[in-house]
């Protein structure tokens, strides 16, 4: 059953995805050509050639999972404590024949489409100003929306049991945006205090980040991509549990 709930998502989003634009797609292809332009003037004129790519190269498929994880937290926040105390969605929907588990793998699905859509944009982009050095690359965008997942599972339980707004902005400037500076978007993990390093490699961003860029690159490996994905899907499958642990305490009476 759980089509039914991804096809009131997918409906509202056709209403709603002008609102999405500049947060989705223009935004990570600003801090590309930022970042990716800008700055890398000055890196790639640097005396040391440490990252042995041109620096665009370089922080592309950190931006493709950075994006990824904004996108779906961002979708797994408002819209979820809104479906449960403010519009009620998933009451209308439980009014029906579906279930808990139904309701909520019908919304990760169109989160994990909306992270699909945002990645494919920016590959294209990416490509189209050659900046992406393989076509293995194509292998990064599934990467990118289990990435997204990662993130999506477990927020999506914590936004089920929180019972303010206020924990959003906790959520977003002290999870998102360290792990969006510090998880090896824009410069490798080694260049971190060795205390740190250690909490970058626990966290969903690096292996995201890691894999993309060993497929963007060119430079994978099969058995380190693996562990990768690995570490991904053991983010998502822990955060779906907790999730639907979480909705079945609030939502079933």
């Amino acid at each position: 059953m759980w089509p039914r709930a991804l096809s009131y998502w997918l409906l509202n989003y056709r209403r709603t995805w002008r609102g999405s634009v500049v947060s989705s797609f223009l935004t990570p292809l600003l801090f590309l050509a930022a970042m990716g332009f800008g700055l890398a003037t000055l890196v790639d004129r640097g005396p040391n050639d440490a990252l042995g790519v041109p620096y665009v190269s370089f922080i592309a498929p950190g931006v493709l999972a950075a994006t990824a994880m904004q996108t779906a937290v961002g979708e797994s926040t408002f819209s979820v404590m809104g479906a449960i105390k403010w519009q009620r969605q998933y009451h209308a929907m439980l009014a029906g024949p579906m279930g808990v588990t139904d309701v909520l793998v019908g919304h990760l699905v169109y989160v994990a489409l909306r992270v699909l859509v945002t990645s494919a944009v920016f590959l294209l982009v990416a490509g189209a100003l050659g900046v992406l050095l393989s076509w293995w690359v194509v292998l990064a965008l599934p990467v990118a929306v289990l990435t997204g997942m990662a993130f999506a599972t477990p927020v999506f339980a914590f936004a089920a049991t929180t019972e303010s707004d206020a924990g959003f902005n906790v959520l977003f400037r002290f999870v998102v945006m360290p792990l969006f500076l510090f998880s090896g978007t824009f410069f490798p993990i080694s260049q971190l205090p060795g205390v740190l390093q250690p909490v970058a490699w626990f966290t969903p961003l690096w292996h995201g980040v890691s894999a993309s860029r060993a497929l963007s690159l060119g430079t994978a490996e099969v058995l380190p991509v693996l562990g990768h994905v690995l570490v991904l899907a053991v983010w998502t499958a822990g955060g779906f549990l907790l999730a639907r642990r979480a909705f079945r305490s609030r939502l079933e009476v």
